[in-house]
């Protein structure tokens, strides 16, 4: 299959799992589109706050495809979801938060007592830690640490819903026949 650099080394990919990408990349981004039309913000005044739909999409592959083929799914979705908003300031904040959320669940999942809520609520907790880290570097200033806390108390409600949402996927995907 393609050859494929992520992360400094080379992955190779079959051409259903470069295909299987492209359809999660889509779908994420279809998500993230979605979840723009929504309005939270009347339900939780915060600026920023967002269910963290295509995280979905992130958890499911990484799950059933690896942390390879998550990072380019995430990274595709971080660029195109920018470029197609017309916000490039805005993809510090989505990569940042996106691969520190990546790398802790890639992590999380290792412990095989961790559910995939405490795996999602983890993700969730990283992706506000990125955020706010993206705001200090754009900012240039400490002042949003300030808001953490109260991200992260968010966080925990979204990213229990992610896992939910991704369990029921898990659990419905056992049961699909995709053989080769």
């Amino acid at each position: 299959g393609p050859d494929h650099r992520i992360g400094g080394a080379n992955v190779k990919l079959t051409t259903k799992q470069l295909a299987q990408c492209a359809v999660l990349t889509a779908l994420a981004l279809a998500l993230s589109y979605m979840e723009a039309l929504l309005p939270l913000s009347l339900v939780i005044p915060l600026p920023g706050i967002k269910l963290g739909l295509a995280n979905i999409v992130t958890v499911f592959a990484l799950c059933t495809m690896g942390v390879p083929q998550a990072f380019l799914i995430l990274i595709a979705r971080c660029f195109l979801g920018s470029l197609f908003a017309g916000n490039l300031n805005a993809l510090l904040f989505s990569l940042l938060g996106g691969v520190l959320a990546l790398v802790l669940e890639a992590l999380l999942l290792r412990l095989r007592r961790l559910s995939i809520f405490g795996v999602s609520m983890g993700g969730a907790a990283a992706h506000n830690c990125g955020q706010v880290a993206a705001a200090m570097v754009s900012l240039g200033t400490v002042t949003p640490l300030a808001y953490l806390p109260l991200l992260l108390v968010v966080g925990l409600g979204t990213g229990a819903l992610t896992g939910c949402i991704v369990s029921l996927l898990l659990r419905a995907a056992e049961k699909l026949p995709l053989g080769a």
